[in-house]
């Protein structure tokens, strides 16, 4: 990636505005500078050989503090704002891949989380140090070795000789970097999608015992990690040290140079101060340049990272309202999606249909598709072959998302808890639900027996994913908030997974409520009960009766 990508100006408006500000406050440094050194080296020279005293030098001493003062400030502001901007930059970039991984359905997954959460993070060294000293490399560096030059025209071809060598031993560095720093992110990558996939399959892996298998493969990953972090901090520990000896043999050539036409009385003392204090500063930006450039390359690999996602074409959004769900029939016709890695597709030309104020439920054995099934009908998968039609025309793939989300109120085997009071989760499909019609659906649930347990009752607080409640626990609240919702159509996968025989009872009269409320339901369910109460199943496998031929899912009647 290019030090500074165009790409991230395009991405982000706070990076335009940030480089903006940095190149305005790095040529007034500059200037600054500049105007510091000749002051000092006038004041010096002046006590120094023509035996000035304070009272003459008084006003270029005032000047020089002020001088400093302000650059103090500009330091202070180039900091502050070099964060701020690194903030907002970052939240703009998370913000616009997790709208691309939305319309981008399908797609994604655990690398994309680690890179929206940890690897833009990194970005936030290259923003604050890296960019600014760019900036003043590209200002501050020339303007300078052209005052330099003006003063004294020896020392300028000096530094003119000695300046081509920092950035050519900082071109391989870098490239030894790079790819350091890009297998330090893929080891972050895979070492958060183990972790992610561990946590996600921990109940299987406990309940087959293998649960402490898993230990020596994130351990391996960590190990992986820390090693290639070990090496980037090496490179740049070595890389620092031998810039800093190349600026110190380049400034040391030029003061050798004043020093010696000093002595043979070719060089004045304003001239030879004036210019060893301005020598190191030609030099400074691209030193530390070189040694913030290390700091900077996880971000930038991050970085690289985003914009290829960012880039990947997304089908367009669909422009069609999406028509009333309380009256269509719902249909998939043909629904086949192949996954990657997978022989064969789940489902496989899945054509079935759901009526209004209908109880259908997605059967099969583990593995046939009911859960792919249940993301196409939300929109949050698209189908290889076939499409859902929606009252008989209407493909879901030209649909408005957002007129089709408002319509569906969805209950996942992991529900969505917000940090909050429980009232608030319960009422987040539906803010503006009383608390009696929330007692009332609680009721329904059996969620109020779980309400009376907790401290504080509908004012307790839960934590993030529900921290504080079991997992029966929060599967009843987003029973509860369903069942609140005014959504005409209902979707649940397994809403018994997480509950005991005695409370899928609970669920049951859930059913039963919908039903007398009009409201469309289909779900995903294995437990006999459950199938029981719809008024059709759907087998998603695709098996039927002997001596019956078809090669869609058969509809069967409850």
């Amino acid at each position: 990636m290019k030090p500074l990508d165009p790409r991230l100006l395009r991405q982000a408006r706070a990076a335009r505005l940030y480089v903006g500000l940095t190149s305005g406050l790095g040529v007034a440094t500059t200037a600054l500078l500049v105007v510091q050194s000749l002051l000092l080296a006038h004041v010096v020279a002046g006590v120094a050989t023509d035996g000035l005293t304070f009272g003459d030098v008084r006003g270029q001493v005032a000047g020089l503090g002020i001088v400093l003062a302000v650059r103090a400030v500009i330091a202070g502001a180039q900091e502050r704002f070099g964060h701020r901007a690194a903030t907002t930059v970052v939240r703009q970039l998370r913000e616009k891949l997790i709208a691309h991984a939305v319309r981008e359905t399908g797609r994604g997954g655990a690398d994309l989380a680690v890179l929206t959460t940890r690897g833009l993070d990194a970005l936030d060294g290259y923003l604050t140090r890296y960019l600014p000293q760019l900036v003043l490399a590209s200002t501050l560096t020339p303007a300078v070795l052209v005052v330099v030059w003006w003063q004294d025209w020896i020392a300028g071809v000096t530094i003119l000789l000695t300046l081509p060598l920092i950035p050519f031993f900082m071109a391989l560095i870098g490239m030894a970097t790079q790819d350091a720093s890009d297998r330090s992110l893929v080891s972050l990558q895979r070492l958060g999608t183990q972790v992610l996939d561990l946590i996600a399959g921990l109940p299987t892996l406990r309940s087959l015992g293998t649960a402490r298998a898993q230990r020596e493969r994130v351990r391996v990953a960590g190990d992986a990690h820390r090693r290639a972090t070990m090496k980037t901090l090496r490179t740049a520990f070595l890389s620092a040290l031998a810039l800093e000896v190349l600026v110190t043999l380049s400034v040391a050539l030029v003061a050798v140079g004043i020093g010696l036409r000093l002595v043979h009385g070719t060089l004045d003392l304003q001239t030879g101060l004036a210019v060893l204090l301005l020598a190191p500063e030609v030099y400074a930006p691209l030193r530390a340049v070189g040694m913030h450039f290390h700091a900077s390359q996880d971000g930038l690999a991050a970085a690289q990272q985003a914009f290829d996602v960012l880039e990947r074409p997304v089908p367009a959004p669909g422009t069609v309202e999406a028509p009333d769900l309380s009256t269509a029939v719902v249909a998939f016709e043909g629904v086949t999606v192949q996954h990657d890695g997978v022989p064969h597709p789940t489902p496989s030309h899945l054509t079935a249909s759901v009526g209004p104020g209908e109880i259908v439920a997605l059967t099969g054995p583990s593995g046939c598709g009911k859960s792919t099934a249940v993301n196409v009908l939300l929109g949050l998968q698209k189908s290889t072959l076939g499409d859902v039609v929606v009252a008989g025309s209407v493909r879901l793939t030209d649909v408005d998302p957002a007129s089709w989300w408002r319509q569906i109120a969805w209950c996942p085997q992991h529900p969505v808890l917000v940090p909050g009071t429980l009232r608030e989760n319960v009422s987040l499909l539906r803010p503006s639900v009383s608390l009696d019609q929330v007692r009332e659906a609680s009721a329904v649930t059996g969620f109020e027996d779980v309400v009376r347990t907790v401290p504080g009752g509908w004012d307790a607080r839960v934590g993030q994913g529900g921290t504080g409640l079991s997992a029966g626990q929060r599967q009843r609240l987003a029973l509860t908030r369903l069942l609140l919702s005014e959504a005409p159509l209902v979707v649940l996968d397994e809403p018994t997974a997480h509950l005991d025989a005695g409370a899928e009872q609970a669920v049951l009269d859930l059913l039963g409520a919908l039903r007398d409320r009009g409201r469309t339901v289909v779900l995903v369910a294995h437990r006999p009960a459950l199938i029981a109460a719809a008024d059709r199943t759907i087998d998603v496998s695709g098996r039927v009766a002997p001596g019956l031929e078809t090669s869609s899912p058969m509809e069967v009647p409850a």
